[in-house]
């Protein structure tokens, strides 16, 4: 059994960390808010500590989920950061939905230190993480991927090695575009269900067994029907995965229609007091414009 330690215990993370538990590993757990974490130790079985260095000292993995870029830059780096206080030897997991270009900087300085560092973002929301079974997209080092595997099949079914450093983010990249425009057309067939006096229920039925069935029609649309605009994937860090693909593409010269129309949509939502909506909340802007 392994030493883990797990930062960053958000809708996602307390449940991936509880899962390492429930296979019998150690895990050390860590958020900015103590007191939170002390609570959700109680119900995920993970041993709660007050500060990164506590929870790092003797960690053989270090797993973070945070969210935004600055946010993993900060626990990376400094003082009290991973790298300055993570044993040589030791792999550090970013699965935090991140930057490319910072999970390459990373991978770097982790090198320098003798650290493997991995950037594997995931896909499943708050429903994947609860049931361990995220897709988890993995950009490094062969040997360090082979070393992990065993603690990522704790939390997901579809878990592949992308390529090296950044290779994971630029997956995740990928994948945001189409989850962009799967939310984006689930959401107006409803509207339009509803506008030409369909059952949006048995339409959702009807059109998810066909070519329109998607992942988010089989999980997300329901939610948006009954109301439940609860995050399991908060509207503001969409908002942030977004716009980190938009700069990813810009800077290789490829124009992305769809995702500028759907992020253009979801800051609107935002700055309607949406942000901390789930990102089925989209519905309900649709209805009110």
């Amino acid at each position: 059994m392994s030493k883990i330690a797990w930062i960053g215990t958000g809708v996602m993370g307390r449940q991936q960390a509880g899962h390492l538990v429930k296979a019998g590993h150690t895990v050390k757990a860590y958020s900015r808010r103590y007191e939170a974490v002390c609570q959700q130790a109680k119900e995920f079985g993970f041993a709660p500590c007050a500060t990164i260095r506590e929870a790092v000292a003797d960690a053989e993995f270090v797993f973070v989920m945070v969210g935004y870029p600055a946010d993993v830059e900060q626990v990376f780096c400094g003082p009290e950061g991973i790298l300055e206080n993570t044993p040589a030897g030791a792999v550090v997991v970013d699965m935090t939905t991140s930057s490319p270009t910072l999970a390459q900087k990373l991978y770097a300085l982790g090198k320098e230190k003798g650290i493997a560092v991995m950037d594997a973002p995931v896909s499943g929301g708050d429903k994947g993480a609860r049931e361990a079974t995220l897709s988890i997209m993995v950009g490094g080092d062969e040997e360090a991927f082979e070393k992990t595997l065993p603690l990522f099949e704790c939390m997901g079914k579809s878990v592949l090695l992308m390529g090296p450093a950044g290779y994971g983010q630029h997956t995740k990249a990928a994948n945001q575009i189409a989850v962009a425009g799967a939310t984006a057309a689930y959401t107006e067939a409803i509207l339009y269900a509803e506008k030409a006096g369909l059952d949006p229920h048995k339409m959702l039925a009807a059109i998810g067994g066909g070519a329109a069935g998607s992942w988010q029609i089989a999980n997300m649309a329901p939610r948006a029907l009954a109301g439940d605009f609860a995050p399991g994937f908060f509207v503001k860090h969409f908002i942030k995965d977004m716009k980190i693909v938009r700069e990813e593409a810009a800077q290789r010269g490829v124009e992305l229609e769809m995702l500028d129309s759907v992020l253009h949509l979801y800051e609107e939502f935002a700055a309607a007091g949406g942000e901390n909506e789930g990102t089925q909340a989209l519905i309900d802007f649709y209805r009110k414009k």
